[in-house]
C-alpha cells in the first residue's frame, strides 16, 4: 500500500530556494506527527521573501516552484529543469552567431533580433522577474531578484540583448547546479523517510487487519514478516528473532533479539514471523522523534548564517544606491559624459553586486555538514550546533552507558545471615523490574522467571539512590549504600569495601544482603579519549553515579584526566557549573534520565540515542545514533571541515566581487564578467560546498 504521506513529503523536500537553504529538506510537523502543527516553516532570510499571490501556496516559493521528482521549474509550462535552459541557451548561441554573420543575413535586425533575445530572455527570466514584483507588497524591494531584474531589462534597454540573456541564463544554471547539490545533501534525510513502515498488520480478535501504524494503538499485538520492517516500538512476545538496525544505528550486524526484549520501528526483520507488543503509539515512536530532530535541525541558524542575513539585508540596498550614484554623480564631474556608458557600468555593478554566493553557499555548506553527521550516525538539531563542536575545548562524559557498555552481568551473591540466596533473589528480581536502570536490567535478566508472577507495588525511584517497594507483601530496598543509610538501615562495613558496582538490599528495615555487578568499557572508549586529545581538547573529565572506586579504576583505565563518582544529577550539575564559571567551552555526554538536566546545562549536550532514555535524547543538541563514543570526534571533524568550506567561500566571494567591482565602476569589466563575478562564484562556492558531502571522517 503505498504511503501518500511520501509523496508529500518529497514534494516539500523538493521546495529548495537557492538563497532559502537552512530550510532544505525541512519537513512539516505534520509530516512527521499527527497531533502536530501543520503550519508549514517560514522563510526568513532578509531580502529574499517571497510573497505568497493567489496562485501560490502559502510555503510554496514564489517564482521557483519544484515539480515533484526534483524537477524545477523555469520555464512557462511544467517541464524537465533543463529544457527552458536548453532551448534558451540554444537561442542565445544561435544569435550570437547571427549578429557575427550580420552580413550575410540582414533580417537579423530590429524587432527580429529584439523579440529572438526577448524569447530566450524570457524562458528564463520570466520567472525572477515576478518574483521581484511579487515581494514589493511585502515590504522585501531589496533582494536579489530586484537587482537581477534591473540589471538584465537594463542591459535590454541599452540594446545589450545577449549580455541580459547571458546573466539570466547563468543564473538559472547556477540553480540547477545548487538543486544538484541540494539533492546528494538531503539524500540521508530522504533515507530516513523511506525507513518509516506504511503498513502494518495487527492481530485482533484472532483475525490479523492490515491497518495504517497510526490506526494502531497501545496493547496491540502486530505481525512482523521476514523482511518487512517493524512499524512501531514494543517488545518482542514471539522470539528468538534477528533484526537489521542499520537504518537507525549505523551498524551492519544484525542484533539478536529475545522474548521480552525492545524493538524500534525501523528495524526489519530478518529470518521468522513474529509478533510485537506495541508499546508506543506512531507519533511517540524512536523514528517519529529522529524525523522532528531532522526537522528542528535546519531551521537553526549558525552564528555564520545570521551574520551572513544581517548583512545581506544591509548589503544590497547600498549597492542600489551605490549603482545610482555611479549612473548620476558623473553627470556632474565627467566632461565627456555619456549616459549610455555610465548606465552600463551601473548595470554591471548591480549584476556583480548580487550576494548569490554568500547566500547559497552558506547554508548549503552547513546543511551537507548536517546531511554528512547524519550518514556517520551523527543527529544535529541545528547547523549551530556545528560552530559550537568546533569550539569547545571540554568534555565531560557520563560513564555507564556512555563509555561502558552499560550491560552488566550479576558476579556475586552475598545474602545476609539466614536469608536464602533464591528468596534474595526473587524480591530482587521482581523489584528490578520495574526499572530501565541497566544494572536492574542485569539482575532482572539474572533472576530469570524466579521473579514472574511475583506481585509488586508502590514502586519508588530514588533518583541517585535506587528502588523502594513493596513486594510479597514485604517492604524492600535495592539500590547502593546511601539508599540503606538515608532509610536508616544498618549494614556491615565491609559493604562499603566492596569495589564493583553493588546492589544492597533490605527486607522490612534490616539488611538483606548484597549482589555485585560488572560493568566494561565500549570497544571504542579508548579510541574516544586518545582521538579527543589530538583534536584539541584540553580537558576530559568522567561523572558517574556509580561508586567513586570504580569511576577511578575506569578513568585510569581510559586515560581520564578527572573523574567524580557517586554522585546524584545536581551533583554532576555542580560540576559542569564550576567548569563554565572557569570558561571552558564544555560538551556533556550522557544517556540515563538524571543526565537530562547536565546535557541541557552544557554548551552542548550530547546523547546516546540507542541506548538513552527518551528525556535526555530530547533535550540533548547532539545525538549519537550508534552510541559510539568516537563519535564524538567524528562529529568535531564534521565541524572543522563546514567551517572550512563556509569561510572560504565567505573569502571568495568578497575577494572576487571586491576586484571586479572596481574594475566595473571604472569601466574595466563588462557585463560578461559581471556575470562571473556573480553566478560563477556562486558555481565555485557551491561546488565547494559540495565537498563536505564527499569528505571522509
Amino acid at each position: 500500500m503505498p504511503d501518500p504521506s511520501i509523496d508529500k513529503i518529497n514534494e516539500e523536500l523538493n521546495t529548495a530556494k537557492q538563497v532559502q537553504l537552512e530550510n532544505v529538506g525541512a519537513l512539516t510537523r505534520d509530516q512527521l506527527t499527527p497531533e502536530a502543527s501543520a503550519n508549514p516553516q517560514g522563510h526568513d532570510v532578509p531580502g529574499h521573501d517571497h510573497a505568497p499571490t493567489a496562485d501560490t501556496k502559502p510555503d510554496a516559493h514564489a517564482g521557483h516552484s519544484h515539480a515533484s521528482g526534483d524537477d524545477h521549474d523555469h520555464g512557462p509550462a511544467e517541464a524537465s529543469p533543463y529544457l527552458w535552459p536548453g532551448v534558451s541557451l540554444v537561442l542565445l548561441l544561435s544569435g550570437l552567431a547571427l549578429d557575427y554573420f550580420s552580413e550575410e543575413v540582414p533580417f537579423f535586425t530590429g524587432a527580429m533580433r529584439l523579440a529572438w533575445y526577448g524569447i530566450a530572455f524570457l524562458l528564463v527570466g520570466w520567472k525572477v522577474i515576478r518574483s521581484a514584483i511579487q515581494s514589493i507588497p511585502s515590504g522585501n524591494v531589496f533582494n536579489e531578484f530586484l537587482l537581477m531584474s534591473l540589471a538584465t531589462l537594463g542591459a535590454f534597454a541599452i540594446g545589450e540583448y545577449p549580455e541580459g540573456v547571458a546573466v539570466m541564463l547563468f543564473y538559472t544554471v547556477g540553480e540547477l547546479f545548487q538543486d544538484a547539490a541540494v539533492n546528494r545533501a538531503k539524500r540521508s534525510i530522504r533515507a530516513l523517510l523511506e525507513i518509516q513502515a506504511t503498513e502494518v498488520t495487527v492481530v485482533r480478535g484472532g483475525q490479523s487487519l492490515v491497518l495504517d501504524p497510526k490506526q494502531v494503538q497501545l496493547g496491540d499485538t502486530i505481525e512482523v514478516k521476514p523482511g518487512e520492517k517493524v512499524a512501531l516500538d514494543g517488545t518482542l512476545t514471539q522470539g528468538p528473532a534477528s533484526f537489521n538496525t542499520a537504518a537507525l544505528t549505523g551498524e551492519s550486524a544484525p542484533q539478536s533479539k529475545q522474548t521480552g526484549d525492545v524493538v524500534l520501528a525501523g528495524m526489519i526483520n530478518q529470518e521468522s514471523l513474529v509478533q510485537v507488543l506495541v508499546t508506543a503509539t506512531y507519533q511517540d515512536t524512536k523514528l517519529a522523534k529522529i524525523l522532528a530532530m531532522v526537522q528542528d535541525a535546519v531551521g537553526r541558524k549558525a552564528k555564520t548564517q545570521l551574520f551572513i542575513t544581517k548583512f545581506a539585508k544591509t548589503y544590497t540596498p547600498i549597492v542600489v544606491v551605490l549603482a545610482t550614484l555611479l549612473l548620476v554623480v558623473p553627470y556632474f564631474v565627467v566632461d565627456d559624459y555619456v549616459f549610455r556608458t555610465w548606465l552600463y557600468r551601473a548595470l554591471v555593478f548591480l549584476v556583480i553586486s548580487c550576494p548569490c554566493a554568500l547566500v547559497v553557499s552558506i547554508p548549503l555548506g552547513y546543511f551537507g555538514g548536517i546531511g554528512a553527521a547524519s550518514r556517520a550516525g551523527i543527529l544535529l538539531k541545528g547547523s549551530n550546533f556545528l560552530d559550537v563542536l568546533r569550539e569547545i575545548d571540554t568534555v565531560v562524559m557520563d560513564k555507564t552507558g556512555t563509555l561502558t557498555q552499560g550491560v552488566f552481568a550479576v558476579q556475586h551473591v552475598q545474602p545476609a545471615p539466614g536469608i536464602e540466596p533464591a528468596q534474595l533473589l526473587r524480591l530482587l528480581g521482581a523489584l528490578e523490574a520495574k526499572s530501565t536502570h541497566p544494572i536492574a536490567k542485569a539482575v532482572v535478566q539474572h533472576v530469570g522467571s524466579a521473579a514472574a508472577n511475583v506481585s509488586v507495588e508502590n514502586v519508588e525511584e530514588i533518583a541517585g539512590h535506587g528502588l523502594r517497594g513493596r513486594v510479597e507483601g514485604r517492604d524492600v530496598l535495592a539500590g547502593n549504600a546511601k539508599l540503606l543509610t538515608k532509610y536508616g538501615v544498618a549494614y556491615p562495613a565491609d559493604v562499603d569495601q566492596v569495589v564493583d558496582s553493588i546492589v544492597v538490599a533490605a527486607l522490612d528495615g534490616q539488611y538483606a544482603g548484597y549482589l555485585t555487578v560488572a560493568d566494561a568499557p565500549k570497544a571504542d572508549a579508548q579510541q574516544t579519549v586518545r582521538e579527543l586529545r589530538a583534536d584539541g581538547i584540553t580537558k576530559l573529565v568522567m561523572l558517574s553515579g556509580d561508586k567513586d572506586s570504580i569511576t577511578q579504576r575506569v578513568a585510569k583505565e581510559l586515560g581520564i584526566d578527572e573523574a567524580h563518582g557517586g554522585l546524584l544529577p545536581e551533583d554532576k550539575a555542580r560540576y559542569v557549573q564550576q567548569y563554565l564559571n572557569e570558561g571552558r567551552k564544555l560538551a556533556f555526554v550522557g544517556d540515563g534520565v538524571n543526565d537530562a538536566p547536565v546535557v541541557a546545562l552544557a554548551d552542548v549536550g550530547i546523547a546516546m540515542g540507542g541506548l538513552g532514555s527518551d528525556a535526555t535524547i530530547e533535550t540533548a543538541d547532539v545525538v549519537i545514533q550508534t552510541d559510539h563514543p568516537s563519535k564524538i570526534a567524528t562529529a568535531r571533524r564534521i565541524a572543522r571541515a563546514t567551517h572550512t568550506v563556509v569561510w572560504q567561500n565567505i573569502w571568495l566571494a568578497f575577494g572576487v566581487k571586491a576586484v571586479v567591482l572596481a574594475l566595473g565602476a571604472g569601466g574595466l569589466a563588462t557585463m560578461w564578467e559581471a556575470v562571473f563575478a556573480d553566478v560563477g562564484v556562486a558555481l565555485l562556492a557551491i561546488l565547494n560546498a559540495v565537498r563536505i558531502q564527499r569528505m571522509k571522517f
